[in-house]
C-alpha cells in the first residue's frame, strides 16, 4: 500500500459498479499497481502537495470494453492511471511536473486537451512516450 493511493482505490469504477462488473486484480496486475502507486504516483503526489483524483485505474477485461478503452490498454495490466486534477490548468501542471521530476513513466497522455492525463509504468519498458490524443 502506497503513502497516499490504494489498490481499492484504482479499482474503483462508476461503470463497473453500475453494470455489476467486479473489477479485481489478479496477483500479477495487484503488484503492477504497487508499482506504478510506488514509482510514479505517490512520489507525484508528495511533489504536488494537492490531492489527486484517479478517475481510471485498473479495467478487466469487461470494464475496458464497457468504456470504450482499447484492446492494449495498459489499464488492463494494472499499469495506468487516468489523473484530474480539477482544471485543465492544473493538469497541465501535472502533466509538466511528471517530466521535471523525470518519473520512470512508459507513456503520459494529454488527453482531449487536458481534460485528464493518463500516466503507465511498466516494469518491463519505461519508454518515456508523450502524446496527445
Amino acid at each position: 500500500m502506497g503513502k497516499y493511493f490504494t489498490i481499492e482505490e484504482l479499482c474503483r469504477s462508476n461503470t463497473a459498479d453500475a453494470k455489476g462488473i467486479k473489477n479485481i486484480p489478479n496477483d500479477e496486475q495487484k503488484r503492477n499497481l504497487e508499482a506504478l502507486i510506488n514509482k510514479v504516483l505517490d512520489p507525484l503526489r508528495e511533489a504536488y502537495g494537492k490531492p489527486i483524483i484517479v478517475s481510471s485505474g485498473f479495467r478487466n477485461v469487461e470494464l475496458n470494453k464497457e468504456v470504450g478503452g482499447v484492446p492494449t490498454s495498459q489499464h488492463q495490466k494494472g499499469e495506468a492511471a487516468d489523473l484530474d486534477v480539477g482544471s485543465v490548468e492544473e493538469n497541465k501542471k501535472l502533466f509538466e511536473l511528471i517530466q521535471k521530476l523525470n518519473l520512470p513513466f512508459d507513456q503520459l497522455i494529454d488527453e482531449k486537451k487536458m481534460s485528464w492525463i493518463h500516466v503507465s509504468y511498466s516494469s518491463s519498458r519505461q519508454r518515456k512516450q508523450v502524446l496527445k490524443l
